[in-house]
């Protein structure tokens, strides 16, 4: 059913129904105008790609590396449409949200989803029903968001604009959920995806406004997930130096390698995205180039933002109040990460903690003895519930866990 047919077949149901409609309304209300005059106001800051090359020119040589990477949740972090980067089920019941919300007790009124895989694609479809009177509203799942270590959410096109589907996937519930900030009781099409946040779930795309908060984008920009060059910079110089020059050092100095840098710099490249203390951005996102000091791209964190931290996307923030890093001057992320290769089970990490510390002056030792070094950072960086990442579903509130990166003693763990 159209947007126009929706808008019309509104009048007179219920307001769980007509929210249904919010999102077509956001997107008819941009005239063509309005849409003209944004595509008119690149700002003079837009990124070009140009020296970019992409991951297949890396795996020709770095095949051991770039092969196991492609296998992490920086990678996957953002990916095409299909039955295996979809995890959520589209079996029947299984493919079906029941939304909780006002007249959601009235036998006459039902607000649901259904999650539908069709020889086009995979859909979204809100199905909003009032008696005999039936309203639906369906859009493609064209972007996946999220590698599903904790969870999923999808994007959808509607000319050159992005936006969030009202349903996401929540991996520890194996399940449909409302998408995290969205109104229960609601079928929400209209919730823009900004460019900020596309810029910590893709290599890039290319914003057609200088406003921050703007969807609207040249689709064929978008590069999906974390490339190579998000981190190691541009790859064309480096690959044409190689062909004409192998293994010379000009060719070696071509490409950014974060394993020389100052380990400030070292660390403000995962800061990127893993500090979400809010700061104000100096430059539009994507604009950050690796190596470069963090703050000529964001302003410093307001006073006592530090004291706010919430566990989700503040792991550089967290880590960093450690005493383990504040007396080390050494430590980065890559003390215990290997960006290069998928993430590995909370215990293997013990290893890590005994190359600085004895397991015997550990508290708990005298209690569980030896079989303490299996597994140091669920006592010492425990998962927790997040604030920052809220689904209410069906009534119920809904909160993923993340582990905490401040390396402390928690009492009661």
């Amino acid at each position: 059913m159209t947007c126009r047919l929706l808008r019309q077949g509104c009048v007179g149901l219920l307001p769980t129904l007509i929210v249904l409609t919010l999102g077509c309304a956001r997107l008819s209300a941009q005239s063509s105008v309005t849409i003209r005059q944004e595509l008119g106001s690149v700002a003079a800051t837009s990124n070009s790609r140009d020296g970019h090359t992409g991951d297949a020119a890396c795996i020709a040589c770095h095949k051991k590396l770039a092969t196991s990477y492609l296998q992490t949740a920086h990678h996957l972090t953002s990916q095409s449409p299909g039955n295996d980067s979809i995890l959520g089920s589209f079996a029947p019941v299984s493919n079906t949200l029941p939304i909780a919300g006002p007249g959601a007790d009235d036998s006459k009124t039902r607000l649901y989803f259904l999650m539908e895989a069709k020889e086009e694609g995979f859909y979204q479809t809100a199905v909003a029903e009032s008696g005999a009177r039936k309203l639906t509203r369906s859009e493609r799942i064209d972007i996946v968001v999220g590698s599903g270590v904790r969870g999923q959410t999808y994007l959808y096109w509607h000319g050159n604009q992005l936006y969030e589907l009202p349903v996401s996937y929540w991996t520890e519930g194996h399940r449909w959920i409302n998408s995290p900030g969205y109104k229960d009781g609601t079928a929400n099409f209209g919730r823009r995806a900004a460019p900020r946040c596309m810029e910590c779930h893709a290599t890039y795309i290319r914003a057609l406004s200088a406003d921050p908060q703007t969807n609207l984008y040249e689709k064929d920009s978008l590069v999906l997930g974390i490339s190579c060059e998000s981190c190691h910079g541009p790859g064309v110089p480096h690959v044409a130096l190689e062909r004409s020059a192998p293994g010379s050092q000009a060719a070696a100095a071509a490409v950014l390698n974060p394993s020389r840098w100052t380990r400030d710099r070292q660390i403000e490249l995962c800061a990127l995205c893993h500090n979400g203390t809010q700061r104000e951005e100096l430059l539009p996102a994507f604009s950050y180039v690796p190596g470069k000091p963090l703050d000529q791209f964001f302003a410093p964190a307001p006073i006592g933002a530090a004291s706010q931290i919430d566990v989700h996307g503040n792991q550089v923030g967290l880590l960093q109040q450690s005493r383990c890093y504040l007396s080390s001057s050494t430590m980065t992320c890559a003390t215990c990460h290997d960006v290069h290769s998928p993430e590995q089970k909370a215990a293997s990490y013990s290893d890590r903690c005994l190359l600085c510390h004895r397991w015997q002056i550990c508290g708990m030792a005298r209690k569980i003895g030896g079989r303490i070094v299996e597994n140091c950072i669920d006592c010492h960086m425990p998962m927790q519930e997040t604030e920052a990442i809220v689904s209410v579903t069906a009534g119920k509130i809904l909160h993923t866990s993340i582990r905490n990166h401040r390396i402390a003693i928690y009492p009661g763990q």
